[in-house]
């Protein structure tokens, strides 16, 4: 049987986007940069992390799935085929925040809301 390792997602711009969803979603955090990792950089011939083509959100806890954030050249350009559904006590509070992060919303249903994340990806948060 197969277990989810990591959900990726596609960017123009990864370490954004990881940010954004390590201030949206509990208990994860950027993957720190070690020695190792910014030698990895370095031989790539990137000397800042800001540039780096692949960033990790890991759970702090240690937990799965990781959350990868991949550079791609190209824009989205179509509704996503899987989307992440969140959880929150209070989604209008949630929703809030999220859009003060960086996200939109994208539409408003009566047991959730649908938005999009800085990078136009949908995704949902619950109402319940």
């Amino acid at each position: 049987m197969a277990s989810i390792k990591d959900i990726v997602f596609d960017s123009p711009h990864p370490a954004s986007a990881a940010r954004f969803w390590a201030q949206a979603l509990d208990d994860y955090e950027i993957a720190p940069y070690d020695e190792e990792e910014l030698a990895r950089l370095r031989s790539m011939g990137i000397s800042d992390p800001e540039d780096d083509p692949t960033v990790l959100l890991v759970g702090t806890d240690g937990r799965l799935p990781r959350i990868f954030f991949q550079l791609v050249p190209e824009g989205k350009q179509v509704k996503n085929r899987v989307h992440l559904d969140l959880s929150s006590t209070d989604a209008v509070a949630e929703a809030k925040r999220l859009c003060a992060l960086g996200a939109t919303v994208h539409a408003e249903r009566e047991e959730w809301i649908t938005m999009q994340d800085p990078d136009g990806n949908e995704f949902c948060l619950m109402r319940s």
